[in-house]
């Protein structure tokens, strides 16, 4: 079973930035669809943005359009969220998030394979 490690998350102003990276273990990385997903204290893990297995078709939660964009690199088994004008609203531990298929899917009952999480904290 593919393995996903995230890093990237820290402390961050209002209006700052930061990139998101999550590395998956499996060789055949390219046929797995891939997510981010946030949980903020008390609050249900929710989606973020989602990539298709081969990155040319994305969906993004509208709380974040134009502000986060999600990519991948094959070669690399690797997943990004670059996130840009960051809003304390923003706070929460990201996940990374797998699945074996094509399309670019939202729901977390989606996605069998999760990471541990990275914490990002945007200071207002």
């Amino acid at each position: 079973q593919v393995e996903l490690v995230e890093s990237g998350g820290g402390l961050v102003q209002a209006g700052g930035s930061l990139r998101l990276s999550c590395v998956a273990s499996e060789r055949t990385f390219s046929n797995y669809v891939m997510g981010w997903f946030r949980q903020a204290p008390g609050k249900e893990r929710e989606f973020v943005a989602a990539i298709s297995s081969s990155g040319g078709s994305i969906r993004n939660t509208d709380s974040v359009k134009g502000r986060f964009t999600i990519s991948r690199d094959n070669a690399k088994n690797t997943v990004y969220l670059q996130m840009n004008s960051l809003k304390a609203e923003d706070t929460a531990v990201y996940y990374c998030a797998a699945r074996r298929g094509i399309t670019a899917l939202t729901s977390v009952a989606n996605y069998d394979t999760w990471g541990r999480g990275t914490q990002v904290t945007v200071s207002s």
